[in-house]
């Protein structure tokens, strides 16, 4: 299964991002397919925070326009949502201590956690930062081929 990273869905919806043809076309199979594929619910509330943040984006999305958007992948027929359940702790706990994480990093880890506790076999991002976690099979789908 293949998760997404905020990153990529920023791109996709943002139409000022230098990236934003390369992220829909990427994302268009799997939210358009049957086959599963997952979204890490942290990286849910990053795309709206990153999104509708002034100082990141002018003019920022509307708060209503970003859920619509988080309305429409939800509607997916294959999304498959991560979130901590059961043993995650003892997952979390052995990325954080391996890759050393602190400080914002932590979010990456809680991201990497979840998709190795539920079984992703890939972590679609444009973010380098996911290096740190070598279990975690990471691909940019925006310059890789095969995405």
């Amino acid at each position: 299964m293949i998760a997404v990273d905020s990153n990529v869905l920023v791109y996709a919806h943002r139409k000022d991002s230098p990236w934003h043809q390369a992220a829909r076309r990427c994302l268009r199979p799997l939210v358009e397919g049957y086959a599963p594929w997952a979204i890490p619910w942290p990286c849910v509330c990053e795309f709206v925070g990153i999104v509708t943040h002034p100082r990141i984006y002018r003019p920022p999305t509307a708060p209503e326009e970003a859920l619509a958007q988080v309305d429409a992948l939800m509607a997916s027929p294959a999304l498959v949502t991560l979130s901590e359940e059961g043993d995650h702790w003892s997952v979390l706990r052995e990325v954080l201590q391996t890759s050393r994480a602190s400080g914002p990093k932590v979010h990456d880890a809680r991201v990497a956690a979840l998709c190795l506790h539920h079984g992703v076999s890939e972590l679609w991002t444009a973010d380098r930062d996911f290096s740190r976690f070598p279990r975690l099979k990471t691909r940019n789908p925006l310059i890789e081929p095969g995405a």
